[in-house]
C-alpha cells in the first residue's frame, strides 16, 4: 500500500439500541431537557439548576456517563442513569485522505447511515454535516442527490455529528482546566447529505445547541447553512437561527437552473434573489455565499459571469461567490470546466468588486469532496451492472 493512500478504519458494525424506556438527552432544547427531568422525578424548584449542570457536562465537557457528573449527588446520578442516556451516532468507518480530510460513515437509529466530513485548514477546521438520509432534490450534478430520501435526521443525530467529530479529534476540554480558544473544529457547514430547510425544526434546535455559550459554544458566524433555495424558510432561518447563509445557485437563467437545481421550478431565480436580499438585514449576517459549481459548456461562459453579477447588484445583496470545480463521479453527466475557464470566470467577478475564491478540492481520494457525499454501503450494495445502467441513463 502507498504511504499516501487513504486510511480506512472499520470502527463499529452493529448498531446500538437505546435501552427500552430511556430518553436520550442529546438534541433536547433547554426547555425540553428541563421538562424531561421534571417528568422523571427532578423537583421543579431544582430543575433549572439541574438542566444547566447536565447541559454543561454533555455539551461543554463531552461526558456521556452520568456517574462522571461529579457535582451531582450520587443518588441523583443513579436516578438519571435509570431514566436517561446520552447517545450520539456511531462511527462505522473513518477514512483519512492524504490531504488530512476525514470522512466518517455514521450509523443512526434504524441502521441508516450518513456521511460527515472534517476539513482541516491552517486557520480553521470545518465540519460538513448532514441533515437528511439521502436527498429529495435530485440536482443533476450532485452524486449525493442520486440517493433517494429515507428520512429527516433528528436534532440529536445532527448535533451528535459534531459531538462525534470532537470525540475523534480529542477536543473535549478537561473540567476545571483553563479555557483554550484554539479549536480544531471551529466551523460547521450544513452542506452534507440533504436539504437542511426541508428539516427546519431539527436543524434549528441542533444549531441552537451548538451555539449555546455554556456548551459547544460556536458563534453563529461560524455556522453556515447551505440551501438550494427553499424560499419560504429563508426568512425563518434568519429569525430563528441567524447563522450565515450559502445558496446552491449554480446557474444564471431559469432554463439552466431548472435542470441543474430542479427546486428552481418551484421558486425561480427572481423569487430566490428577493428572499436573499432581505436575509442579511434580518439576521445581521455577513455576506451571503453564492455556491457555483463550474460545469464545462453549461454555466461557465463569460456571459454567465456577467449575468450573475447583474443579479446580485440589482438586488443589492452583500455577497461572495464560491466557485467550485466540479467533482466528477462515475456516470456523471457533466465535465469539470478547465482551469483557465474557471480563472477567467473568477476574474470577471473579482473585477466587478466581489470575492471569487476558487474552492480547493479536498478529499477526492476518499469521495469526500463537494457533491460526492453518498453512503458507502449504498454504493457497495449495487452491482457493477446497476452502476453502469444508471450511468447510461444519466448521459
Amino acid at each position: 500500500m502507498s504511504p499516501n493512500a487513504p486510511i480506512t478504519q472499520d470502527v463499529m458494525t452493529i448498531p446500538r439500541k437505546l435501552p427500552e424506556g430511556k430518553v436520550n438527552l442529546v438534541g433536547l432544547t433547554r426547555d425540553q431537557l428541563r421538562e424531561a427531568l421534571i417528568e422523571h422525578g427532578t423537583p421543579e424548584k431544582q430543575a433549572k439548576m439541574r438542566t444547566g449542570q447536565i447541559w454543561q457536562w454533555i455539551y461543554q465537557w463531552g461526558v456521556r456517563d452520568f456517574a462522571e457528573m461529579t457535582n451531582l449527588a450520587k443518588p441523583y446520578r443513579a436516578q438519571l442513569a435509570e431514566n436517561f442516556v446520552v447517545e450520539i451516532p456511531e462511527v462505522v468507518t473513518r477514512q483519512v485522505s492524504e490531504d488530512g480530510t476525514r470522512k466518517y460513515l455514521c450509523r443512526i437509529a434504524g441502521g441508516h447511515e450518513v456521511e460527515v466530513v472534517y476539513i482541516p485548514e491552517e486557520d480553521r477546521g470545518t465540519l460538513c454535516i448532514s441533515s437528511q438520509v439521502g436527498c429529495t432534490l435530485t440536482c443533476s450534478f450532485c452524486h449525493t442527490g442520486t440517493q433517494k430520501l429515507v428520512r429527516n435526521l433528528t436534532a440529536a443525530e445532527i448535533v451528535g455529528q459534531v459531538m462525534m467529530a470532537r470525540d475523534d479529534l480529542d477536543e473535549w476540554p478537561t473540567p476545571g482546566a483553563p479555557k483554550d480558544e484554539t479549536r480544531l473544529l471551529s466551523n460547521i457547514v450544513l452542506m452534507g447529505m440533504g436539504e437542511p430547510l426541508y428539516n427546519f425544526e431539527n436543524v434549528r434546535d441542533a444549531m441552537k445547541i451548538a451555539m449555546d455559550p455554556e456548551g459547544i459554544s460556536l458563534s453563529r458566524r461560524r455556522i453556515t447553512l447551505s440551501t438550494s433555495g427553499v424560499v419560504p424558510e429563508i426568512a425563518r432561518t434568519a429569525e430563528e437561527i441567524g447563522c450565515l447563509l450559502a445558496i446552491s445557485f449554480h446557474a444564471t437563467t431559469d432554463e439552466v437552473r431548472d435542470v441543474l437545481v430542479p427546486i428552481n421550478k418551484r421558486w425561480n431565480i427572481e423569487e430566490l434573489l428577493q428572499a436573499l436580499a432581505s436575509y442579511p438585514k434580518v439576521s445581521n449576517s455577513e455576506r451571503i455565499t453564492f455556491e457555483y459549481v463550474m460545469l464545462d459548456g453549461v454555466n461557465d461562459r463569460d456571459e454567465d459571469a456577467h449575468r450573475l453579477i447583474e443579479h446580485i447588484k440589482r438586488h443589492n445583496i452583500p455577497a461572495k461567490i464560491n466557485l467550485i470545480p466540479f467533482n466528477e463521479w462515475p456516470g456523471a453527466p457533466y465535465k469539470r470546466s478547465s482551469n483557465n475557464r474557471i480563472r477567467a470566470f473568477a476574474n470577471i467577478i473579482y473585477n466587478a468588486g466581489y470575492a471569487s475564491p476558487i474552492r480547493k478540492t479536498r478529499g477526492e481520494d476518499i469521495m469526500a469532496a463537494c457533491g460526492q457525499l453518498k453512503s458507502a454501503t449504498e454504493r457497495a450494495r449495487k452491482s457493477r451492472k446497476q452502476i453502469e445502467a444508471e450511468a447510461g441513463l444519466n448521459r
